[in-house]
């Protein structure tokens, strides 16, 4: 019998019941921290959470909207550029069955977790009562049966647990919730499920079913730690802003724009932070660092104080330490983690980041930098303004170049409109040449930098921003990789935009490969050759327009710049539901612009071939010009 004051459900029930009742608050605002399940059922999990988000569609179809996925990992990738649309106050959960299903999810469990971005993961697991082990798809593990594949999850979830009794749910949902709210610790979060205990009853107090507001705080940078700051800040003769991601997360993108208009400090852009500051401001300087823009990088060069604002530093946006070069450079830190805000021994405001910038710029009231170092900065700025524009319009033949296929996307795009890439030589390409006009406009994975994120997060950023049109760049290498989600966009009805590169290979390895004295061996799709036995024949018969037709998708073919422009004003335009895809084939020998920056990749130290050993030449001339970044400043102190 059950008393008045609990209700009977199955684990998969409560589970469902209990996601649909919590929702997110900041600055008065509330969300729906769950707005829906992505999944893939099997086994170990259709009777369980399957049957459960059956039961409350069939209730209302509003309480946890369920979205059948493709692929497992393309589904997790999804739900964290749904995340980051939303600026990390909703997401999705994610649940696949038991084995290669759940553990297809890694992946992209750690591309949200190296990207703070929050995801929920719902692995499906063995019996808890072992009543049938082995089952189907378990792993044995000999050194303890408590033990699953699911423990892989572990080191790239910020929160782990498996609910062996439906006692441990409490528990592991509320541990799961402060996580996902919590900016510090945000990341992906995994509730394994073994699969028996998802469909077995419990009496649960009813209060577990409560709606929940979960409040995700602001932190305020302390007195202390700010009147340091001003002090180095106002001391700095060339002071730099390098933006980060935590600028867009915090929204303080306004703020931003008030302390550099008062102060004259110019900024540069982490991918993350890029869309801090429209392109077109006098003082924005662009993307910093291994694909940074010459603007930024030769400010950067000889800046005395760089002040770091949600950025976690890493190897891109220092150059692999090299960019910053003043020998007596010094940082400050905001972050909201001190984790970040220690990183180059810096002087650290652990706080938020709009919260840090209005405190800053209360202090600095009164005080900017010389206005020769301004007009310096600004007309550094219009100088690279210039390359981009002539980057966009090179006039290559016969093939377009892919800087001016980005510069159509960018002119054809409306500035609230989205860019999503991942992976290969587009992000970088994208890092320097894109002409960032809002600050969600930008959405270019590159924390993982992870091949077939392109089109799954097209999907979650356009469900996160129906009012925007999306344009997915993806090459034909990250294609092959991951496409599956398609189907999934044309299921929904989701309109993309996905503008398919096919350039027969990895371009973005192919050069790196060149680079390093390899030859661009093993990047070209090729056929073996009878002749030489390698990888150098003729060009692969691929048609991946053709694949994207067999999906359901509806597919513009186009050759050459003008062509190609056109492709994209229709797929603009159309109206019908699902994806649009327009293919074009660009030359992958014609590089992007270059800031002549550096990206710490090592070259052979012996090799009999010769374009390798003249590479490990050019890498240790380099490489000397590698920093510590370790503060020198006497009056340097920790602020932990």
């Amino acid at each position: 019998m059950v008393n008045r004051n609990t209700i009977r459900l199955t684990v998969s029930q409560a589970l469902v019941t209990f996601l649909a009742a919590q929702y997110t608050e900041r600055d008065g605002e509330e969300h729906r921290l769950i707005a829906g399940t992505f999944g893939i059922f099997g086994h170990g999990n259709v009777a369980g959470v399957g049957q459960a988000l059956l039961q409350a569609e069939l209730e209302d179809p509003s309480t946890m909207p369920y979205v059948l996925a493709r692929n497992e990992q393309g589904m997790v990738h999804a739900a964290s550029a749904f995340a980051r649309m939303r600026n990390r106050l909703s997401t999705w959960a994610c649940t696949a069955s038991i084995g290669p299903g759940s553990t297809n999810m890694v992946t992209g469990a750690a591309l949200a977790t190296i990207n703070r971005l929050p995801v929920l993961l719902l692995p499906s697991d063995v019996f808890a009562t072992r009543a049938s082990d082995p089952v189907l798809q378990q792993l044995e593990y000999r050194g303890g049966p408590d033990v699953t594949v699911n423990d892989v999850f572990r080191p790239v979830s910020r929160f782990f647990d498996r609910v062996w009794r439906p006692e441990q749910l409490p528990a592991a949902l509320f541990g799961a919730m402060r996580v996902l709210t919590d900016p510090v610790e945000v990341g992906a979060v995994t509730i394994a499920l073994p699969q028996d205990v998802q469909a077995e009853g419990h009496d649960w107090p009813v209060e577990l079913f409560d709606r929940r507001v979960w409040h995700v705080a602001r932190p305020v940078p302390e007195h202390d730690a700010v009147a340091r700051a001003v002090e180095m800040i106002r001391s700095a003769r060339r002071p730099m802003i390098v933006a980060g991601g935590g600028v867009i997360y915090s929204e303080a993108t306004d703020a931003l724009r008030a302390l550099v208009d008062a102060t004259g400090i110019p900024v540069g852009e982490s991918q993350a932070g890029k869309g801090s500051l429209p392109y077109d401001h006098p003082l924005a300087l662009g993307a910093v660092g291994s694909t940074g823009t010459t603007a930024a990088n030769e400010i950067a060069g000889q800046a005395d104080v760089v002040i770091g604002i949600g950025t976690r530093y890493s190897d891109f946006t220092t150059a692999s330490r090299t960019v910053f070069q003043a020998a007596d450079v010094r940082f400050v830190n905001v972050n909201v983690a001190a984790f970040d805000a220690a990183k180059h021994a810096g002087a650290m405001l652990v706080s938020d980041a709009r919260e840090a910038i209005v405190a800053l710029a209360t202090r600095l009231a009164g005080w900017s930098v010389d206005s020769a170092y301004r007009d310096e900065a600004a007309r550094r700025r219009g100088e690279w303004d210039a390359t981009v524009e002539a980057a966009y319009h090179l006039g290559h033949q016969p093939l377009p170049a892919q800087s001016e296929v980005i510069g159509v996307v960018n002119e054809v795009s409306d500035p609230r409109d989205v860019v999503i890439c991942a992976a290969g030589s587009m992000p970088g390409d994208l890092h320097k040449l894109w002409r960032t006009r809002d600050p969600k406009g930008y959405h270019v994975e590159y924390g993982y930098s992870c091949m077939g994120y392109e089109i799954a997060g097209g999907l979650g950023a356009r469900m996160a921003c129906p009012e925007r049109d999306v344009f997915v760049l993806v090459g034909d290498g990250s294609y092959l990789m991951l496409a599956q989600e398609l189907v999934t966009a044309v299921q929904e009805g989701v309109k993309i935009i996905v503008v398919l590169v096919e350039n027969h290979g990895f371009a973005s390895i192919g050069a790196l490969s060149e680079q390093v004295g390899s030859q661009r061996y093993g990047t070209r799709y090729r056929y073996r050759s009878k002749d030489t036995a390698r990888l150098d024949g003729g060009k692969l018969p691929t048609d991946l327009a053709a694949n994207a037709e067999s999906l359901g998708v509806q597919v513009l073919r186009a050759t050459g710049v003008e062509e190609f422009r056109t492709a994209l004003i229709k797929a603009k335009q159309s109206n019908d539901p699902g994806p649009v895809l327009v293919h074009v084939e660009t030359d992958p020998l014609v590089p992007a612009p270059d800031s002549g920056s550096w990206w710490d990749v090592p070259v052979a130290e012996v090799a009999d071939v010769e374009t390798t050993r003249e590479a490990r030449r050019v890498y240790e001339a380099r490489k000397a010009a590698q920093r510590t970044y370790l503060s020198t400043d006497p009056t340097w102190r920790s602020d932990t």
